[in-house]
């Protein structure tokens, strides 16, 4: 982030999504466009995707790119920037928690996964954070090869993501 900008200040610039049309087909991170095009998103449509997902629902950032992808008719959403948005989103949302706003009016970052249904350790608080508030929402949390996951997150995907 720009030094001195907070979270909260990048969430809410005004970035718009971009369409960037010429992605070389098996160009590296980006396969499955397969030559398409791909949204570059933005912090707010990010967000705006992760507060979608209710209690004890559960989204890959894969889940996300892909539904990024489908709002705006193209092949694939960039990996980098959806992945740097999320952990955006989720530096705003506690950055308004410690500023006193209600726990259910912040943006539930905490059941965003990476591949796999594995918890994030670059998120607030790191894994053993998302793992706490995951199962206060009743998701269940266990180790798989030295990291923490959700073994049923593709049973737990938000319907309307």
């Amino acid at each position: 982030m720009a030094k001195g900008k907070s979270a909260l200040d990048h969430l809410n610039s005004g970035r718009q999504p971009h369409i960037v049309h010429v992605i070389p087909p098996g160009a590296p991170g980006y396969r499955e466009a397969n030559g398409g095009a791909m949204v570059v998103s933005s912090p707010a449509e990010v967000d705006e995707f992760v507060r979608r997902i209710g209690p004890g629902e559960v989204a890959t950032l894969d889940d996300l790119r892909a539904a990024l992808a489908r709002r705006h008719g193209v092949e694939t959403a960039c990996p980098v920037s959806t992945a740097i948005f999320a952990g955006m989103s989720a530096r705003a949302a506690e950055e308004l928690r410690h500023a006193g706003q209600a726990a259910e009016q912040l943006t539930p970052w905490w059941r965003v996964l990476k591949r796999g249904g594995f918890l994030n350790p670059k998120l607030p608080g790191g894994v053993e954070r998302q793992k706490m508030l995951l199962e206060a929402e009743g998701v269940r949390v266990s180790p798989l090869r030295k990291q923490l996951a959700v073994f049923d997150y593709e049973a737990r995907w938000p319907a309307d993501l």
